[in-house]
């Protein structure tokens, strides 16, 4: 029998591919024959309800299965099922109204942004333009990233697009869309239910105007987590320099001990250049350019977080009193704190000043920064700076001089909260305070976030290794990609394997994610960077101590493979647990 596998706009892009995976693999033990097109087929399956994108299929009799755990608890038995149970399939009211100008083929652009710009932003991106190809639109999409704008759209692909997709977890510039029908989402629908988001694009989107207004009312849709996480996204690339650039000063410390303990002849007299080596490699040299990067990274937190409630007029109130959070020891909390005060009092002082209209224009560039930069300013200085710097001190000493059971204990936390939820917002609030907590020169806690956050993919790839034949095809190579993903300390790696069993994988992930953290505060590991994975171990003094770091990454990542590894049951005998 020829059979033809479609998927259904509600599948979500990857129960959707792991369900077609399970039929494909079904139909070569049954020796059914797999086509390519609906026109030859004798079945036709769609795997998951909602609109399918081939519209060959109109009017065909086919076989919807709703419920994806049918398939992969028995595929075979879906297989046999097809052409008995198959109903004539016709074109839904909101397919037939997605169906578009531009002789038939819709545009859509979008943009994606995550916090850390390295991973939700680019497999988000991915999703999207797969998804379109599938359906059979034109489609770009533009990164956010970590590295800055890539795959930018231009003026004639904006002005040609349908519809502006905009996935961003973070808030950032979307002026140029002014005019167009833009729908906001967030990088985890995005990728997870692609679909549905790309439907509800074409139903939900609303004329994008960056007005004042529009900013203030969109805006705190965002909530106050969302306006945090811009502002740790701006902050973490001069954490990594800065940590960075210090952990090289003190491996070239050592190193210009070394030299100067080389004789250097001249004149037939032997002497020592140490202000040429001074100067060269010497380690105040190098740790003032660290510590400078380091100044600016509380600045950046709230200056960010201000320009995420309030747009532009926020950023320079936000600034100014990060700077001064900075400078009178508040550190990380001081500048959370003042960086949410000057954008809501931006935002306040534009809702309700009331000015003559001539004096209208001059808001957004000199009254609001002006008054709002004066009052947080005043605030910071002679309310809350202080008291804050005070509780700030404590707490670094408490960190700095934590060993023991407060250790572990701190460490399993901050392991199991990384493992969680892979990229949502328990992971992303663990990661956010390990990056501040940088910035107090406090480099425990992100030691054990970055080996706990390793643990999920290293683990899933792991236990495809293991027991490899309890693992559809697809999801051994998924193992592969997961390995490597899981080296460059990306949790994300993980998702499929949790979105498809999760109350086998998280479970085994935060036993090892804690384990992991556990054992490298135990061991009293330091990091110093808050990204680079398993490759930050190359930079001299990065992580310290190297091998018990490492000895916690693996010991984790083989309890919780090889536990999923003996509690998965193998995919014939197995019902397993698919999410959208």
């Amino acid at each position: 029998m020829k059979i033809y596998i479609v998927e259904g706009s509600n599948s979500g892009p990857v129960n959707g591919r792991l369900a077609k995976a399970e039929l494909a693999l079904a139909a070569n033990s049954l020796n059914f024959k797999l086509v390519d097109n609906a026109a030859s087929a004798d079945a036709i399956i769609s795997v998951g309800n909602g609109n399918i994108s081939d519209k060959a299929v109109i009017g065909k009799k086919v076989y919807v299965v709703d419920n994806l755990n049918d398939i992969f608890a028995d595929p075979k038995k879906i297989l046999n099922e097809a052409k008995s149970k198959a109903t004539v399939y016709q074109q839904s009211a909101n397919s037939a109204a997605v169906a578009t100008s531009n002789n038939g083929q819709k545009r859509i652009v979008a943009v994606t942004a995550c916090p850390t710009g390295v991973a939700h932003t680019f497999m988000a991106a991915e999703a999207i333009e797969e998804e379109a190809k599938k359906r059979g639109w034109w489609c770009k999409v533009e990164t956010r990233g970590s590295v800055g704008v890539g795959n930018e759209l231009t003026p004639e692909e904006i002005a040609s697009a349908d519809v502006v997709i905009a996935a961003c977890d973070i808030d950032v510039d979307l002026s140029k869309f002014a005019g167009k029908k833009l729908y906001r989402t967030k990088t985890g629908p995005a990728l997870k239910k692609t679909a549905q988001e790309l439907d509800k694009a074409f139903q939900e989107a609303t004329v994008y105007q960056p007005s004042a207004s529009a900013t203030t009312s969109n805006n705190k849709k965002k909530g106050v987590y969302q306006h945090l996480l811009t502002g740790v996204s701006y902050m973490l690339p001069m954490v990594v320099a800065g940590g960075l650039i210090i952990a090289l000063s003190f491996a070239f410390g050592e190193f210009q001990e070394v030299l100067k303990s080389v004789n250097v002849v001249e004149n037939g007299v032997v002497v020592v250049k140490e202000k040429l080596v001074n100067e060269l490699v010497g380690e105040p040299h190098l740790k003032q350019i660290g510590d400078l990067a380091f100044s600016l990274m509380v600045p950046l937190l709230a200056g960010y977080i201000s320009y995420s409630i309030a747009d532009r007029p926020g950023l320079a109130p936000g600034l100014v009193g990060g700077l001064l959070a900075s400078t009178i020891g508040a550190g990380f909390l001081g500048g959370i704190i003042i960086g949410y005060f000057a954008g809501y009092m931006a935002v306040a002082i534009t809702k309700y000043l009331p000015l003559p209209k001539s004096m209208e224009a001059l808001k957004p560039i000199l009254i609001v920064p002006l008054l709002a930069t004066l009052a947080t300013g005043l605030l910071m200085q002679f309310v809350i700076g202080k008291p804050i710097a005070s509780l700030m001190n404590e707490l670094t000493i408490w960190l700095n001089t934590m060993n023991g059971t407060n250790a572990v204990i701190l460490g399993t936390l901050l392991g199991a909260m990384m493992c969680t939820d892979m990229g949502g917002p328990i992971n992303k609030a663990a990661y956010a305070f390990g990056v501040t907590m940088i910035s107090e020169h406090v480099y425990a806690p992100m030691a054990a976030i970055m080996a706990g956050g390793m643990v999920p993919p290293l683990a899933m790839g792991l236990a495809t290794l293991i027991a490899r034949k309890k693992f559809a095809k697809a999801e051994q190579e998924s193992g592969k990609a997961s390995l490597v993903l899981g080296l460059c300390f990306i949790s994300e790696g993980a998702i499929p394997f949790a979105a498809r069993d999760p109350l086998r994988v998280i479970p085994c992930c935060i036993i090892g994610g804690a384990i992991t953290g556990g054992m490298a505060l135990a061991f009293g590991s330091t990091l110093m960077t808050p990204h680079g994975g398993l490759f930050v171990v190359a930079i001299p003094g990065v992580v310290k101590p190297i091998f018990d770091y490492l000895l916690s990454i693996v010991v984790g990542s083989v309890i919780a493979g090889v536990a999923y590894a003996v509690i998965k049951k193998p995919e014939s005998a197995a019902t397993e647990i698919a999410t959208a």
